[in-house]
């Protein structure tokens, strides 16, 4: 049986369909489904089982024997989450926890870290294995600044020889893609330019103030969410694994490309503004972001990113112009 934490959100709940997809399971998931829509992200494939966080040590001390590994994706994702607390109960406190049961197990352990770790990217998005480049890093805000240090903490004990037999965290980036609708302002771009497609039939961008860069010229690293799956279950399955890997696509677009992708998938002439980006998010905005992927490949990964304009037009086509946009 695996077990993935955040197995009904965004990219847990595609996790649980990848696995699902190539007969990996039993699958139990670790998750609030709360009073809304968020169960439908797991409508469609088999669960073994639904655990309540509160009662995850529980849980664990009875399968000691039959887990196989552990997706740790469970965390509070909000980047303009406040309360610090909570924060670094549920994304390092957990994070550990589960670290030491996946070392006393014997099990594989898949974390999620953040591209967020990477700050204003002053220092690059070279996911570099040395704990020192980690701790060099320096995190914008409280959700990127508790990922950092369950990645250095866990880079500290891996290095004392106190880590589980296959780890990786993953670094993602913009990542996009169904089943993402229960986030609210945390949905990704595509989601919500093609909201302003369908409903105005046109979309604002942000201006760009930045000498460098023109108006929707401002670039992000935005990855399917079926690649960053792939990465995971891959990762998962190579004996000997032990690192922290971006997971991107490698190649940064512009939002301006993103909003031409989006038209074209529509169907729908283009109709692009700009609007100036708003003063409390204007000091600290990022102009560009790209995953270095070269460590991920030299560790054997031969899987293709999927192009921008592909990967809008599945996610449009196939999702969320359907009746039906779970996966």
């Amino acid at each position: 049986m695996f077990l993935v934490t955040g197995g009904a959100g965004f990219i847990g709940s595609n996790l649980v369909a990848g696995l699902a997809d190539q007969g990996l399971g039993p699958i139990a998931v670790c998750d609030e489904l709360g009073s809304g829509d968020k169960w439908k992200n797991l409508a469609k494939h088999p669960i073994a089982d639904i655990v309540p966080p509160e009662a995850i040590d529980d849980w664990l001390e009875a399968r000691a024997e039959s887990l196989q590994g552990i997706f740790h994706l469970g965390a509070i994702s909000s980047t303009t989450e406040t309360d610090a607390d909570l924060i670094i109960d549920t994304n390092f406190a957990l994070t550990m926890s589960l670290w030491d049961w996946a070392i006393e197990a014997g099990v594989p352990f898949i974390y999620a870290s953040s591209a967020a770790t990477y700050g204003d990217g002053g220092l690059g998005f070279a996911d570099d294995p040395t704990i020192e480049a980690h701790r060099a890093l320096r995190p914008l805000n409280p959700y990127g600044w508790s990922k950092q240090l369950a990645d250095v903490e866990i880079l500290r004990r891996a290095g004392l020889g106190e880590a589980p037999p296959c780890w990786a965290g993953l670094k993602f980036f913009n990542v996009y893609g169904p089943n993402e609708y229960h986030k609210g302002g945390q949905r990704s771009v595509v989601h919500q330019l093609f909201e302003q497609v369908r409903d105005k039939g046109e979309v604002n961008l942000f201006k760009s103030h930045h000498p460098d860069y023109d108006d929707g010229g401002q670039m992000r690293d935005f990855v399917w969410v079926g690649d960053c799956v792939d990465h995971m279950i891959w990762l998962s399955q190579k004996a000997g694994t032990a690192g922290i890997f971006n997971s991107g696509s490698g190649k940064a677009r512009s939002f301006l490309d993103l909003a031409k992708a989006s038209f074209a998938a529509m169907g729908t002439e283009e109709r692009i503004g700009f609007i100036d980006t708003p003063e409390n998010i204007r000091r600290h905005y990022q102009y560009f972001t790209e995953a270095r992927m070269d460590r991920l490949r030299d560790a054997g990964y031969q899987g293709q990113a999927t192009m921008l304009e592909d990967g809008v037009a599945c996610y449009v086509k196939d999702y969320l112009a359907t009746d039906d946009p779970y996966r």
